[in-house]
């Protein structure tokens, strides 16, 4: 890649950020000195441009910038088949313009509440998507070295959130000049961060994370949920005959099924039935599993290395977690703006300073108490 080419991109977007520039200067300038760009080139200017703030962030007018690069990002939309991630992330998207156009309808008519109220209870859906993108998406772009979206657009992702959760409590509040403002404020952000995402998050995702990937991030991204769109279900499995049947067929089949009911013939090994001696007591695999399962708290084990190897499969969740989360780095499993605060704890665990860590989060009709052990 470039970095010539990068730094020229760098410099001219934050002359532009800065106001050293306008957008008609900073438009002349990209055709002059860069030229034609490509997705990953775009998110690689991302990737090295300085830290930013969660303000910064926002300030940015991703419509913009789109427009300095008008005609310059050389790669159109790709087509992805339906149920691919990607395709899952567009869609939502799409679901999420159309209720920002319904609001901005709204807002031209005299103040209908139960309207509004029905019209936020979908908005307020969109939080799943948020979800998906932080555990799934995520957390691939890190495994490859884009670390860009957990720290800058995760901070938007939550800010955006929060623009949600307020404009619904103005509602309920009854304060009504106050909530259409805020729902146009919210409305404007919402748009510019799914801007951000189609420029920059998706055709990266799809330059760097691989087709295998993408398959296997289907099922976590089903146990999170998606956001008002219709998904494939899995294909069931073609039954194949085997090439390696035992000569006589059904006569030893049904042998084994007699030995096996006496007591008699080969045991299973199957790992499941296993059992597994552990600190108090004998359990198998299958057992533990249910157990960890059923217990009503959620649980994540981050080893040595501060990598996240295990949660618990918890129906009751608490925090969305998906298998996109074993192997990554525990700060990254954090807002941004809470990182300094997983970071002193792991400091002082390995310091010796502390061993337990406590607090208590007060999320909307949740109190949850946290509990950090070395």
């Amino acid at each position: 890649m470039d970095q010539d080419k990068l730094r020229r991109m760098i410099a001219i977007r934050e002359a532009y950020n800065s106001k050293q520039l306008t957008i008609d200067e900073a438009r002349e300038r990209v055709r002059k000195e860069v030229g034609e760009v490509s997705p990953e080139e775009f998110a690689a200017a991302e990737q090295l441009v300085k830290d930013e703030t969660p303000d910064e962030c926002r300030d940015e007018d991703t419509q913009e910038i789109v427009h300095i690069y008008e005609g310059l990002i050389k790669e159109p939309r790709k087509e992805l088949p339906f149920g691919h991630p990607i395709d899952a992330y567009r869609r939502e998207a799409d679901r999420m313009k159309e209720l920002m156009k319904q609001g901005e309808e709204l807002a031209a008519k005299p103040f209908d509440e139960a309207a509004w109220t029905a019209l936020m209870k979908d908005v307020l859906k969109y939080k799943v998507h948020f979800h998906r993108k932080q555990n799934q998406l995520y957390s691939a772009l890190e495994r490859k070295g884009f670390t860009r979206p957990s720290t800058t657009m995760w901070t938007y992702d939550d800010y955006v959130r929060d623009e949600m959760n307020k404009a619904r409590d103005l509602l309920q509040l009854g304060r009504t000049e106050d909530f259409l403002q805020a729902f146009k404020t919210m409305s404007e952000d919402v748009l510019d961060l799914i801007g951000k995402e189609e420029l920059i998050l998706y055709p990266t995702s799809l330059k760097l994370i691989s087709d295998a990937e993408f398959e296997e991030m289907k099922h976590g991204d089903r146990e999170i949920g998606f956001f008002l769109i219709d998904m494939p279900g899995d294909a069931p499995k073609a039954a194949t005959a085997s090439t390696n049947a035992p000569a006589g067929g059904d006569f030893i089949n049904d042998l084994a099924a007699l030995l096996g009911k006496y007591g008699m013939g080969a045991k299973d090994t199957d790992d499941d039935d296993r059992v597994l001696d552990v600190a108090e007591g004998k359990l198998t695999l299958e057992q533990i599993n249910l157990l960890f399962r059923h217990l009503p708290v959620d649980i994540s084990y981050v080893d040595e290395n501060e990598l996240v190897k295990f949660y618990t499969d918890t129906p009751h969740r608490v925090f969305p977690r998906s298998k996109g989360v074993i192997g990554r780095e525990v700060r990254n499993c954090h807002p941004p703006k809470s990182v300094h605060i997983v970071e002193e704890i792991i400091e002082k665990f390995r310091t010796g300073e502390q061993s337990r860590s406590e607090f208590w989060i007060n999320k909307p009709g949740l109190f949850i108490y946290i509990v950090y052990v070395a």
